[in-house]
C-alpha cells in the first residue's frame, strides 16, 4: 500500500486518534469470510466473540492456534487499497500462522472500556478476547486489579525489538504483562500561518492574541501534564497541592476566555477549519493534517512533552493466550512494525522498524512522528500513576474545570 494513500486515507477518518468517526466502531474476521459488527460492549450474548474464543483459556506456550480476538481502537492497523476491510498485516498473520483473527475496533475511550468489561473482570470471568489495546494508566489499572495474565516472554522473542525507552514504565517495570503496541506525543499542534509566529512553549497558549482561538484536550493527562511541566512541576513526581496550584491556572484561563474548548479527539476538526489555531494535540494527527495544511505544525514544547503508549495485554482468562503471544511476536518484527506505523503514523516500539521503513518510504522513514530522535525522546516525561480513589479526586477536579 502506498504509504500517501495511507496518509490521505487517515487524514480523511481512519486515524488512531483522528477527528472523523465516521466509521464507527467494527470489526472484521480473517481467515473466515464473515465481516463482524461491533459489539457496542463485551457481554455473554456477544456472539462473535463467543464463537471465536470459546472453549477454556489456554496456557501460555505452545504453537498458536483456533481464532484469536483482539479489542483496539479505531484506524489502528493497516487498511488495503482495494479493499477497505482487509488489514494486511493481519491477513499475512493468518496466512502464516493458521489462526483466524477477529479484529474489533470497540475501545473507543479508556474510560467506556474500563466500564463496559468491569463487572465480568470483577466477577473472574472471561470477556471474549485474548489482547485488549490500553493506553498507559488504564493498562496500569488492569495490572492492579488482577486482570492481566502475566505474559510468556520465551513465546515472543521478536520482544528483544522494544525500544529500550519503553522498556521501563512505571506501571510495568519489567513489562511482565504489557507491550506497547504504538507511542506517541503530546504537545502544540498550531497552524503557524495564522498564528504569524512560532509557538514553543505551553505557556504560549495563554498569550492574549490567541484568547478563545485554543483548545486543550479533555483527557487530563495529557493537558494537566502539560500545564504542569509549564509551571516546573514534574508530572511524574508530584504532591496533590502542586496539581491543586495546576488546576488554579487551567481554572484562570477558563474563566477568562482563553479556551475555546475541551474536546476529545475532535480537536482536529477545529485545527483543519480554522477555528482554533493552535492545540495541545497528538502527534500523529498533526502530521496526517500537514499532509493537507502544510502550515500546520507540531511541536515537543520546551518544557517537554507526555510520552504515552497503548498496549498489547492479554486478560486473564483469556482462551488463546498462545496465539496473543505469537501475534505479539509477529507485529514486534520491524519488517511488520514499518508497515502498520506507514499507515497509522504513531511511533512504533520496534527498534529497527526505521530501517525497515526505508525500503518503503524513505520520507516517512525521516519523520520525527514515528522515528523520534534520542534528543527528542529525552524531553519527554510520564505521568504519575494514580490508585482509583486518587484517580477519583484528580478527575473530579479536572471535569468540574473543564464543564464535561
Amino acid at each position: 500500500m502506498d504509504p500517501r494513500l495511507a496518509r490521505t486515507l487517515a487524514a480523511a477518518g481512519l486515524t488512531r486518534r483522528g477527528f472523523l468517526r465516521s466509521m464507527g466502531a467494527g470489526g472484521v474476521m480473517l481467515g473466515g469470510a464473515t465481516a463482524l459488527s461491533a459489539c457496542g460492549g463485551i457481554s455473554g450474548s456477544d456472539e462473535a466473540a463467543s464463537e471465536t474464543t470459546a472453549g477454556e483459556p489456554s496456557e501460555a506456550g505452545g504453537s498458536g492456534s483456533g481464532s484469536l480476538s483482539i479489542s483496539t481502537w479505531i484506524g489502528y492497523i493497516d487498511v488495503s487499497e482495494e479493499d477497505e476491510n482487509e488489514r494486511p498485516s493481519l491477513t499475512q498473520f493468518t496466512e502464516e500462522t493458521g489462526v483466524a483473527v477477529e479484529y474489533v475496533e470497540d475501545v473507543n475511550s479508556n474510560e467506556e472500556y474500563f466500564a463496559t468489561v468491569r463487572e465480568q473482570l470483577d466477577a473472574g470471568e472471561p470477556i471474549g478476547r485474548d489482547i485488549i489495546v490500553l493506553t498507559d494508566w488504564m493498562a496500569g489499572r488492569f495490572l492492579d486489579s488482577g486482570w492481566l495474565a502475566e505474559l510468556n516472554r520465551d513465546n515472543i522473542p521478536n520482544s528483544a525489538n522494544l525500544n529500550e525507552r519503553l522498556a521501563d514504565v512505571a506501571f510495568d517495570p519489567e513489562r511482565a504483562y504489557s507491550l506497547p503496541y504504538q507511542s506517541g506525543l503530546t504537545g502544540i499542534g498550531y497552524n503557524r500561518e495564522a498564528v504569524g509566529r512560532d509557538l514553543t512553549s505551553v505557556n504560549d497558549l495563554f498569550a492574549e492574541d490567541l484568547a478563545g482561538q485554543v483548545t486543550f484536550l479533555a483527557e487530563m493527562r495529557d493537558t494537566m501534564g502539560l500545564i504542569m511541566a509549564s509551571m516546573d512541576i514534574d508530572p511524574l513526581n508530584h504532591e496533590f497541592s502542586d496539581y491543586e496550584r495546576a488546576i488554579e491556572r487551567l481554572q484562570q484561563a477558563v474563566d477568562a476566555g482563553q479556551i475555546r474548548q475541551f474536546p476529545g479527539n475532535d480537536y482536529v476538526s477545529d485545527l483543519a477549519a480554522g477555528n482554533a489555531k493552535a492545540a495541545i494535540g497528538w502527534s500523529g494527527d498533526v502530521f496526517q493534517l500537514q499532509y493537507d495544511i502544510p502550515e500546520m505544525q507540531f511541536v515537543v514544547p520546551d518544557e517537554g512533552s507526555l510520552l504515552w503508549s497503548d498496549n498489547m495485554l492479554v486478560p486473564a482468562n483469556a482462551a488463546n493466550q498462545s496465539a496473543a503471544e505469537q501475534f505479539m511476536d509477529f507485529v514486534y518484527r520491524p519488517e511488520i512494525a514499518a508497515q502498520i506505523a506507514a499507515y497509522v503514523n504513531y511511533i512504533t516500539p520496534v527498534q529497527g522498524a526505521q530501517e525497515a521503513m526505508a525500503e518503503l518510504d524513505a520520507e516517512l522513514a525521516e519523520s520525527e512522528f514515528i522515528f523520534p530522535t534520542s534528543e527528542t525522546l529525552s524531553n519527554t516525561f510520564d505521568f504519575k500513576p494514580l490508585d482509583e480513589d486518587e484517580e477519583a479526586e484528580y478527575q473530579n477536579l479536572f471535569q468540574g474545570v473543564i464543564g464535561a
